[in-house]
């Protein structure tokens, strides 16, 4: 599989949903994430993302127009130890609960299915970025319906370890907009890093995104050797 890079991926999507982007930058120093949020409902739409300790959280931008917040109001990021969880639902909360009950990221995500949203059927992706002794790796998890049938269960998890300087993986929750939204298949797709400093990483992929269904954007990069960071976050709505 050949790199592509990551914003023209993007720019070619009107609607991948949420996504998420791990990986190492080309020198080798820092790991590297993002997670975005796009929306076509008012209720998706009506939502900004606020720090949140180490982590991040949805919050409603407008009360007054929040209908369901079941599925849009969670915490997409949290830290355990030395490793950066990042999902775009509550079961950023359940791999959090297992890593601290002694279980590992595939195991905490057993318990979990697809989201409850037929006919979309939206599949949960989730990544888990460990750094340790100068080094990094990272798994990505997909549940996602058996091919839009809600009676089966779809469950991929993809390691990569160590992470490659230079490279990462992007995933998405659809392929592109549709009716039903299709859901994202085969293998995270592999992607170019590069070298850009946070402001010019969280800048290309927020212009990439499309403008009229783009919520908000988290970016991180994590220092391997002293396990630092640094991050940032777009909204939309502001």
């Amino acid at each position: 599989m050949d790199k592509q890079k990551l914003t023209e991926i993007l720019k070619r999507k009107s609607y991948p949903g949420r996504g998420i982007a791990v990986g190492l930058s080309a020198d080798g120093r820092y790991a590297r994430i993002a997670y975005f949020i796009m929306g076509r409902s008012v209720n998706s739409r009506n939502r900004i993302f606020v720090e949140d300790g180490e982590g991040i959280r949805t919050q409603a931008f407008d009360e007054s127009k929040m209908e369901d917040p079941s599925l849009i109001i969670y915490a997409p990021v949290r830290v355990f130890g030395n490793s950066t969880i990042v999902t775009n639902g509550n079961q950023t909360d359940t791999v959090y609960e297992g890593l601290a009950s002694g279980i590992t990221f595939t195991e905490a995500l057993k318990s979990r299915r697809y989201e409850p949203d037929g006919p979309n059927y939206t599949p949960r992706i989730s990544a888990i970025v460990t750094v340790k002794d100068g080094c990094a790796e990272y798994e990505i998890s997909i549940l996602k319906s058996a091919d839009g049938n809600p009676d089966g269960d779809q469950r991929y998890t993809f390691s990569y370890s160590p992470a490659i300087a230079g490279e990462g993986r992007f995933i998405s929750t659809y392929m592109d907009d549709g009716n039903p939204l299709p859901s994202f298949a085969g293998e995270p797709v592999r992607i170019e890093m590069g070298d850009a400093d946070i402001d010019q990483f969280t800048n290309n992929i927020w212009e990439a995104l499309n403008k009229d269904n783009k919520v908000s954007l988290f970016t991180r990069v994590i220092d391997l050797q002293t396990g630092t960071y640094e991050s940032r976050i777009i909204n939309a709505n502001i």
